[in-house]
């Protein structure tokens, strides 16, 4: 199993992108909901304070001002904890932002079950299925620190509506500087095998790519899919790789309902019929603890991935 040696989080280098570009290019906006810190970006709001606008905890009034910058011209990145961002300003995400098709980006951040201990409250377990659900608004998990830079430097090059939703912590690195595969809106194919496909969305790919070296050690051999792309859908990426295996595996920090393995299931039931089985968070709060020891206990992890593989290649 590779060893998880970064350190840098996936919103620090958000916050390095945009440091960067906003240099030159003075209509891009930060706007935050009392998360600057959460965020990573006190240090954009301290290198460019006229490019950046506190909200405070009011996440409607964050996402309806950064629409009505970006009609003015301005290109607002709206920060905040994705559990707040999917579900208390979900009228303002489709209506000011996606049916209007304004250049907002908007960045959720400490996904999943980032916030441990902090519970259901917390915890974004439906943001996936709910922003995919919105016409025209672009849904996507970049996987690693590298995959976050060049995701982030294609967004600022378009003038659509995206919901980015990251993590807290850092994640083991995929891919290096020299070696990150990049097409927007194109799945990346971490390998190819010929017993089963994995794919999987955000920090869960890192989790998929342990599994796939511990499947290797048993004679299992394995695809790896790294979907961070969910909405649009990799389409192509998934009807190939499970034409060429005969078990297909979703992973996702997500509810089981409307997320990437509902979007994956009705791909592959419609395109070639090959067995589906989804891991992803219950339906249910869940335990309390850091996402590591979450993850373990769900069987998220690279060895509760694996043993669902096996377990359902071999079922009779």
């Amino acid at each position: 199993m590779t060893a998880d040696k970064n350190t840098v989080a996936n919103r620090k280098v958000i916050c390095d992108v945009l440091l960067e570009h906003a240099k030159m290019d003075k209509q891009i906006t930060v706007l935050c909901s009392d998360s600057r810190g959460s965020a990573s970006m006190t240090p954009f709001a301290d290198a460019y304070p006229d490019q950046f606008v506190e909200m405070g905890i009011a996440e409607q009034d964050l996402v309806s001002v950064a629409a009505g910058m970006a009609h003015c011209g301005k290109k607002p990145y709206a920060f905040s904890p994705a559990c707040f961002l999917s579900t208390r300003s979900y009228e303002q995400c489709k209506i000011d932002v996606a049916y209007s098709h304004t250049n907002v980006k908007l960045i959720g951040i400490s996904g999943g079950i980032s916030y441990g201990a902090l519970g259901m409250s917390h915890h974004s377990a439906q943001d996936i299925a709910a922003m995919s659900a919105i016409p025209g608004m672009r849904v996507y998990l970049p996987s690693d620190r590298f995959q976050t830079k060049k995701l982030m430097e294609h967004l600022l090059q378009d003038k659509e509506p995206a919901y980015v939703r990251v993590g807290r912590n850092p994640v083991g690195d995929i891919y290096d500087e020299k070696n990150c595969p990049f097409t927007m809106d194109q799945a990346v194919i971490l390998q190819e095998g010929s017993d089963v496909t994995l794919i999987a969305c955000g920090e869960m790919v890192k989790k998929a790519v342990d599994a796939a070296e511990i499947l290797a050690k048993e004679g299992i051999s394995a695809s790896v899919i790294d979907m961070y792309c969910v909405k649009p859908l990799d389409k192509k990426a998934v009807v190939e790789a499970a034409q060429n295996t005969k078990l297909v595996v979703t992973v996702e920090e997500h509810a089981p309902f409307g997320g990437l393995g509902s979007m994956v299931s009705q791909v592959v039931a419609a395109e070639c019929s090959k067995k589906v089985i989804n891991i992803a968070l219950p339906d249910a709060p869940v335990i309390t603890g850091n996402s590591q020891e979450v993850f373990a206990y769900y069987g998220m992890d690279g060895e509760g991935i694996a043993k669902s593989a096996r377990q359902a290649l071999f079922a009779e």
